[in-house]
């Protein structure tokens, strides 16, 4: 079956002045997918959205959205699209039923007053419709904005770090709307701090590291790249660098160390090591153990290992 992509990009390059945000970023997302788009600070994933939205032009490189050219054909593609920034682009002043009504106008949506409805009753927002959009929570009002993005039926929807802020029940309320977005056909562009909520929502990420991209797959493909987790729990901080001096040797990689738990932990490299020889090395070494375990790999170590980074953001 012939895969059909809403976001393509090839070679895409952005330049600062000096600073090279893009070096050449490829992207492929299917359509009615969820991508978590990924990596450290300057990576250049900002670049790569708002390159994508039309909001920056690329030095080099080609890139088709909802099937039409990015630079020849601008505004075919913002009719196509969504996005839902960092910061909130309602206005405060206005209820959410006003708010919802203004942006359906803006977009030249027939009925500006049913569709507000529906969307209000989508997003569980009846209850707030007509309070003013500033007096509402977080949550309340990130959902809002989420609501506002989508009057047009976007086939294409961007969201940069749609929950960053938000209580659990908001980001909740945020992620059920992510997945009924994608049975429903829409094609997410995901970028989020949470990896948590990429690993949860998004069908394929995509790690940018130094305007590259650096990886990309499934969240299990790529964690069936960075192999097992090995963690030791030690009686004692002196015990700490004396277990991260094992795990080094038998993983391969630099360890983590939580001296406050008295934790030791490192992704392996190796695919042979066990339990059983885990817990001999350690007691070799005159190692205090009172816990030890193995266990798949997070995103978390996915992006430590695969980046090199102990930092993410969109």
């Amino acid at each position: 079956m012939t895969t059909t992509y809403a976001v393509l990009s090839e070679g895409l390059e952005k330049r600062f002045g000096a600073v090279h945000a893009l070096r050449g970023l490829d992207l492929a997302v299917a359509e009615g997918t969820v991508c978590g788009l990924l990596g450290p600070n300057g990576a250049g994933k900002t670049t790569a959205v708002r390159l994508l939205t039309t909001l920056l032009r690329p030095d080099a490189g080609s890139a088709r959205v909802a099937g039409h050219d990015l630079v020849r054909e601008a505004a075919a593609v913002r009719r196509r699209i969504g996005v839902t920034g960092q910061y909130a682009s309602v206005d405060g002043d206005l209820t959410g039923r006003q708010n919802l009504r203004l942006f359906a106008r803006l977009h030249r949506v027939r009925d500006t007053a049913a569709r507000a409805g529906e969307l209000l009753d989508r997003f569980g927002l009846t209850e707030a419709a007509d309070r003013p959009a500033a007096t509402l929570s977080g949550g309340l009002r990130r959902c809002l904005d989420l609501a506002a993005s989508l009057v047009r039926r976007p086939d294409v929807l961007f969201l940069d770090e749609p929950t960053t802020g938000l209580d659990p029940a908001g980001r909740d309320r945020i992620w059920e709307a992510v997945r009924l977005l994608k049975e429903e056909g829409t094609t997410v562009l995901l970028t989020t701090q949470y990896l948590e909520e990429a690993d949860r929502l998004a069908d394929d990420i995509v790690l940018v590291d130094r305007g590259r991209v650096a990886h990309a797959g499934s969240p299990a493909e790529l964690k069936a790249l960075v192999g097992t987790y090995a963690e030791a729990v030690v009686a004692g901080a002196d015990a700490v660098p004396v277990a991260a001096a094992v795990l080094d040797r038998l993983t391969g990689t630099e360890p983590v160390l939580d001296h406050e738990r008295h934790t030791v932990g490192a992704v392996s490299t190796d695919s042979t090591l066990t339990l059983p020889r885990l817990v001999r090395e350690l007691d070799a070494a005159g190692v205090p153990l009172l816990d030890a375990s193995l266990r798949p790999p997070t995103l978390d170590d996915v992006f430590l290992r695969l980046t090199g980074s102990k930092e993410i953001a969109a």
